[in-house]
């Protein structure tokens, strides 16, 4: 195989690799921002760092609302330790279709999604109703760590 041969391979796919989460030390942490925990990707509402003993590592405190749920977890680190940050994305759709509790939701390019539920409460109840009511109805989907859910919506008139 000649030079030129082998630096022309052919890849059956070219995806960008993307992790679910990254590393990032827990003092460079911060309000509003997010961090696994317990396994769980979640929004930071609250923070404290503590110094230790003579010895000891600084500890950081962090109390996270998990972003799908709404749940409050706690978890307590060393400051110099890694945590992992989930990569979360916000995109926004316009809904076409609700069937099943499930919505057919297009993006700006015109592509379909249609894989995402229909929130439960009062959240799925108003985008029903302006979906029926004939409003146009745009949802913000939050995706991370393999999950996805819309999370808010609005009326957009167009």
């Amino acid at each position: 195989m000649s030079d030129d041969e082998q630096h022309n391979q052919q890849f059956e796919q070219a995806s960008a690799g993307a992790s679910l989460t990254f590393p990032m030390q827990c003092s460079a942490l911060r309000k509003n921002g997010h961090v696994n925990i317990k396994g769980r990707p979640c929004k930071i509402v609250e923070m404290s760092t503590s110094k230790t003993g003579k010895h000891g590592h600084a500890k950081v405190h962090l109390v996270g609302v998990d972003i799908f749920t709404d749940k409050k977890m706690e978890d307590i680190s060393p400051s110099t330790h890694n945590m992992d940050v989930p990569n979360v994305k916000r995109t926004e759709y316009e809904v076409v279709g609700i069937d099943d509790g499930f919505l057919s939701l297009m993006d700006t390019d015109g592509k379909m999604k249609e894989d995402v539920k229909l929130p439960e409460g009062k959240l799925g109840i108003d985008i029903r109703e302006g979906f029926d009511k004939g409003d146009s109805v745009v949802v913000s989907v939050t995706a991370a760590m393999n999950e996805e859910q819309v999370t808010s919506f609005k009326i957009s008139n167009q």
